[in-house]
C-alpha cells in the first residue's frame, strides 16, 4: 500500500466566481491549477536539458536558459534515450494495467537519420529498454520477453511459457508491482550480450475477481492473481538469457534468501548483474553478483534488521569502478553507505540524526553525491552535495521548505524545484553550487488567486503523546480566527507506515478544500504520530507486529490535545482519511468513539487479513505467526463502540484496497445495530475519480461535514 495521494481532478466544469472565497466549483473547473515544466531531462553533454512541449521534445541550453529548437517533433507521451543518445523511444499511446504498468506503443526514432521503426510491430508491449551499445530493445508482450534488433527489425523471443494469471516473464505480478513499486523485472548486462530476469510463477496463488457493472445487461469480472496476508505468493526465480547462444539458463539461488527478487540491477561491470532476494519476512535481503557467463552467484552481503527492512525503498547505485553506494537504516536513520565491488564496508558517507530521501548521483571530478536530505529538520528536505572521502557537505538549496533537484550530466547545472505551505511550485535554474541563475516557472499567479480568496498559511507545531515523543502538527485557522471562540476540529491523517502528511511543501489539492473548510469556521489539523516516517527508524518501527495501535493511539492523543485548547469545541472532533488514513479514521469512530462526533473514511482497509501478502507480511508477519496483531486492530473488532456520525466510502472495482473490506465492516456494524452512512462508487478503483466523480464525492463529504460536525 504505497502512500494515497489525493488530488482533486481538474475535470471541466462551469463555475461562479464567488468574490473572496474558496469554493468546489473553483478547485475542480482548474481556477486554481497550477504551472510546471513536464519531463525535465539532462543531455549526456551536460550543457541541454530536454522538456517536453505541445510541439514536442524541447531542447534548451543550461547556460542561456533558451530553448534551441525542438529535439523530436510532434505528439507523445514519454520518452527514452539510447545511452550514446542516438535513438529515443517514444511512447504514443497507451491503456493502464495497475498502478505502475500499462501497454503502450512505441516508436524508435533514429536521431541521425531521422528513420523511425515501430516496435513489436505496432502491437502493444510493456516496459521496452534499450540494451546499452543501442543496438536492441528488450520488451515484454503477452508475459514474454523478446528483444527486437533495430537495424533488421528482427524480434526474437527469449522466452515461450508466458500466460495471463499464470507464469510472468520479466514482469511483475499485481503484488510486486504494487509493493515493490516498479513493473520491470530484467535488465540487460552492461555489454548488451545478456538479459538476467525474472519468472514469478502465479499458478497457486489465490484469484480475486472484481465485477463491473458498466452499461451491459449482465456484469463482467475483472479476474487477477491477489495473494492475501499469509496465502501463497508467486514463486520467483531468476534466469540469464544470453544472445551469443539463444539460451536460457536458471540462476542457482537455493543457498540464498530467495522468496522474493524484488530488484535486477545493471552494474558497472561487463557480464556482471546484481540481484536484491529477501526472505518473505523481509527483515534480511541478500545482495547477490551474478556472473552472466557461467551464472555463478557470489554474495556481497546481508541487509538485515530487527523488525523490517523497506523493500520497497532499494538504495543501490554503481559508480564507475564498480564499487557502490547503499542506503540502510542500520544506525537508526536512513543514510548511504559505500561498498567496494567486492561487498566490504568502505564507509558511511552520510551520518547524524536525519535521513537521506533521494540520491541524484555521483560526479567523479569533484568525487561528490548529490542528495535530497532531512538535514534542516524533518519536515523539510532539502538538497546538498557531499564529498564522498571527507564527508564536506554544501548545502546548495533552499535551507526550508521541500526542494528537489534535476542535475545535469556534468553536475554543473540543476533545476530546483522547491515549494513550501506557504509557496506554490517554483522552478528555478542553478549552477553546481546552488547559485540562482535564472527562475524557469512559477505559481505567483496561482498564489495571487488564492490569497484575494483568503487563503492562510498552516503553522507548524509538535504535539506530545502519552510515550513522551513530540509529533509534527500542522494547523489551519480561519481567516478571521478569534482566540476566544470556540471552533469544531476537523483532523485529517494517512498515518501509513513511513509516510508524511505534516511536511512544509505545497498541497495543491486537498489543501485548498481544508482551506475551503476553514472559511466555513472549522479548523483543519493534521498530526504524524508513530509510525510515519524521516524521524527515524525507532520512531517509525514502534508499530511492528501491531500496525494500528499506536497510530490510533497518537491520533486520539493528538485530538484530546486539541480539544483542550481554549479555541477547540472538545465535543465536535471529526477525522477523515483514505486507504491506510481510512483505517485509522474506521479505528478513530470506534476505539476512540468517545472523542470523535465525526468520521469519513474513504477505501480503509478494515482487516488486514485481506490485504495484500508482501506489504502486510513486512510489519505484521502473517496471520498464522500473529493472529492477535490482525484482530485487535481491525475496526470490524470495534464495531459495537461506534457511536458517531460515520461517513464509510469505497469504489466497488478498487484493485487494492478491496470493497471487501467495507462490506465486511458495514456487516459488523449492521449487526451491532450501528447507524452509519454508505456510499459506493461503482467501478472506480482506489482513486475514486472520472468524470464528475470527485466534484461529487467531495461535495458529499463536504455536506456530512457540513450538517455533521
Amino acid at each position: 500500500m504505497k502512500k494515497f495521494l489525493i488530488t482533486l481532478s481538474l475535470a471541466a466544469a462551469f463555475y461562479s466566481v464567488s468574490a473572496q472565497e474558496i469554493t468546489l466549483d473553483k478547485i475542480y473547473s482548474g481556477y486554481y491549477r497550477g504551472k510546471g515544466i513536464s519531463g525535465i531531462t539532462s543531455m549526456k553533454n551536460g550543457e541541454n536539458y530536454l522538456v517536453i512541449e505541445p510541439s514536442g521534445l524541447a531542447k534548451y541550453s543550461y547556460k542561456t536558459s533558451q530553448k534551441e529548437g525542438n529535439l523530436v517533433d510532434g505528439s507523445f507521451q514519454s520518452y527514452e534515450f539510447s545511452d550514446d543518445e542516438s535513438q529515443i523511444l517514444l511512447l504514443k499511446a497507451s491503456e493502464p494495467i495497475y498502478r505502475h504498468s500499462f501497454l503502450g506503443k512505441f516508436d524508435v526514432k533514429d536521431l541521425k537519420s531521422g528513420k523511425t521503426m515501430t516496435l513489436n510491430e505496432g502491437k502493444f508491449v510493456q516496459e521496452p529498454r534499450f540494451s546499452p551499445d543501442g543496438k536492441k530493445v528488450a520488451f515484454v508482450a503477452d508475459n514474454n520477453l523478446f528483444y527486437q534488433d533495430l537495424a533488421s527489425g528482427k524480434i526474437t523471443q527469449i522466452t515461450t511459457d508466458g500466460k495471463k494469471n499464470n507464469i510472468l516473464n520479466g514482469l511483475a505480478d499485481w503484488v510486486y508491482e504494487e509493493e515493490f513499486g516498479h513493473a520491470r523485472l530484467f535488465e540487460w548486462t552492461k555489454n548488451s550480450d545478456a538479459i538476467t530476469y525474472v519468472k514469478l510463477i502465479e499458478t497457486e496463488v489465490p484469484e480475486i475477481f472484481i465485477p463491473i457493472y458498466g452499461k451491459s445487461l449482465y456484469p463482467t469480472e475483472m479476474r487477477y492473481k491477489y495473494p492475501k496476508a499469509g496465502e501463497k505468493n508467486s514463486v520467483a526465480s531468476a534466469h540469464i538469457f544470453r544472445l551469443d547462444n539463444a539460451k536460457n539458463m536458471t540462476v542457482q539461488l537455493q543457498d540464498f534468501k530467495n522468496y522474493y527478487i524484488p530488484d535486477v540491477y545493471q552494474t558497472a561491470n561487463a557480464d556482471e548483474i546484481v540481484l536484491i532476494t529477501s526472505q518473505r519476512t523481509q527483515n534480511a535481503s541478500d545482495v547477490l553478483k551474478l556472473n552472466t557467463k557461467t551464472g555463478a552467484v557470489k554474495k556481497l552481503f546481508t541487509e538485515s534488521d530487527d523488525k523490517w527492512l523497506d523493500t520497497d525503498n532499494v538504495s543501490l547505485e554503481f559508480l564507475d569502478d564498480n564499487s557502490f553506494l547503499w542506503g540502510s537504516e542500520r544506525d537508526g536513520f536512513r543514510h548511504l553507505y559505500w561498498y567496494d565491488k567486492d561487498g566490504k564496508l568502505k564507509k558511511q558517507v552520510t551520518k547524524g540524526n536525519w535521513e537521506v530521501t533521494e540520491y541524484y548521483g555521483y560526479n567523479p571530478k569533484t568525487q561528490e553525491i548529490f542528495v535530497q536530505t532531512t538535514e534542516k529538520g524533518s519536515i523539510n528536505k532539502v538538497v546538498s552535495k557531499i564529498n564522498i572521502n571527507t564527508g564536506k557537505s554544501q548545502l546548495i538549496s533552499a535551507a526550508e521548505g521541500n526542494n528537489s533537484a534535476s542535475f545535469s550530466k556534468n553536475f554543473n547545472y540543476f533545476i530546483e524545484t522547491s515549494s513550501s505551505a506557504a509557496k506554490p511550485y517554483t522552478f528555478v535554474l542553478k549552477d553546481g553550487n546552488g547559485k540562482m541563475l535564472k527562475e524557469l516557472q512559477n505559481n505567483s499567479e496561482m498564489l495571487k488567486k488564492l490569497e484575494a480568496d483568503n487563503f492562510t498559511v498552516k503553522e507548524f507545531m509538535t504535539i506530545p503523546n502519552e510515550a513522551g515523543d513530540q509529533m509534527n502538527a500542522w494547523i489551519i485557522k480561519p481567516k478571521n480566527f478569534d482566540p476566544n471562540k470556540k471552533y469544531p476540529l476537523f483532523m485529517y491523517q494517512y498515518s501509513g507506515p513511513g509516510s508524511q502528511q505534516v511536511a512544509n511543501s505545497w498541497d495543491g489539492g486537498n489543501a485548498i478544500w481544508f482551506e475551503m473548510l476553514a472559511q466555513k469556521d472549522y479548523i483543519v489539523a493534521c498530526v504524524d504520530g508513530r509510525g510515519t516516517g524521516f524521524k527515524g527508524a525507532k520512531f517509525k518501527k514502534v508499530t511492528y507486529k501491531n500496525l494500528g495501535k499506536y497510530e490510533i493511539e497518537d491520533q486520539i492523543a493528538a485530538a484530546k490535545w486539541f480539544g483542550n485548547q481554549k479555541y477547540i469545541d472538545k465535543t465536535r472532533i471529526g477525522i477523515f482519511g483514505w486507504s491506510f488514513g481510512g483505517y485509522m479514521a474506521s479505528l478513530a469512530m470506534t476505539k476512540g468513539a468517545n472523542v470523535f462526533k465525526t468520521g469519513i473514511a474513504v477505501a480503509p482497509v478494515t482487516n488486514w487479513r485481506y490485504y495484500d501478502s508482501v506489504y502486510t507480511e513486512r510489519f505484521l508477519l502473517t496471520p498464522q505467526e500473529n493472529p492477535a496483531g490482525y484482530d485487535e486492530n481491525s475496526p470490524t473488532t470495534y464495531a459495537n463502540l461506534l457511536k458517531g456520525n460515520f461517513l464509510l466510502i469505497h469504489g466497488t472495482a478498487d484493485d487494492n484496497v478491496h470493497f471487501q473490506n467495507s462490506m465486511e465492516f458495514s456487516e459488523a456494524l449492521i449487526q451491532n445495530k450501528k447507524q452509519f452512512d454508505f456510499m459506493a462508487y461503482p467501478d472506480k478503483d482506489h482513486g475514486i475519480y472520472g468524470g464528475q466523480t470527485r466534484p461529487q464525492l467531495y461535495k458529499k463529504m463536504t455536506d456530512f461535514i457540513l450538517e455533521k460536525l
